[in-house]
């Protein structure tokens, strides 16, 4: 199968995430997007719900679309993750797999801090989505696949400012998951 892995904090996993994700499946090939819930982003320090908790808000959000998948693989690896880490690792585990890295063209503008780069570029195509001010007008290494997908001006830094706020989060993220935020007081400091 051929798997797009999207990577993120998910804190939390909201529409415009799953927009992306649905948008990239029905669109660039591929048989189904893993959604990597990363337990700690070594560029990204952040105040973060539990990972178990976050993993939990995406397999709510994913679970009637069969083509979306929630992971836990950077669960078991060391802290901080590092993608080319989790390749690797998803590479020996699931050799009958051909994986992607999705991103956005922001995170992609910053690619060359990531740890082993080259070796992304190299040995994995690397879907990137564009966002507004970070246009990718090159493609050197011709693994890259730019694609259009419909963005919304969501964050979850804006869902969590509206928790803390008292203010609803109706829509922003799908009522499974407005409900288990809801219920457990998530995201209320």
């Amino acid at each position: 199968m051929k798997i797009g892995l999207y990577f993120g904090s998910f804190n939390p996993i909201h529409v415009g995430h799953l927009i992306i994700a649905n948008h990239i499946v029905n669109n660039c090939d591929l048989d189904q997007v893993w959604m990597v819930v990363s337990p700690q982003n070594p560029l990204k320090p952040a105040n973060l719900l539990n990972e178990y908790h976050r993993l939990h808000l995406v397999t709510l959000a994913t679970e009637d679309n069969l083509k979306l998948k929630p992971s836990d693989i950077e669960f078991k690896l060391p802290k901080p993750s590092y993608t080319i880490d989790t390749l690797t690792y998803l590479d020996e585990k699931y050799p009958q797999h051909r994986f992607s890295v999705i991103m956005g063209s922001d995170s992609y503008q910053n690619l060359y801090n990531w740890k082993n780069y080259e070796q992304i570029l190299k040995r994995y195509t690397v879907i990137v989505y564009q966002r507004p001010g970070y246009v990718i007008m090159d493609n050197q290494f011709g693994n890259i696949v730019v694609t259009d997908a419909p963005l919304l001006d969501i964050s979850a830094s804006f869902i969590r400012k509206n928790i803390q706020e008292g203010k609803s989060i109706e829509y922003l993220v799908t009522e499974k998951v407005r409900a288990e935020i809801e219920n457990n007081s998530y995201y209320k400091l």
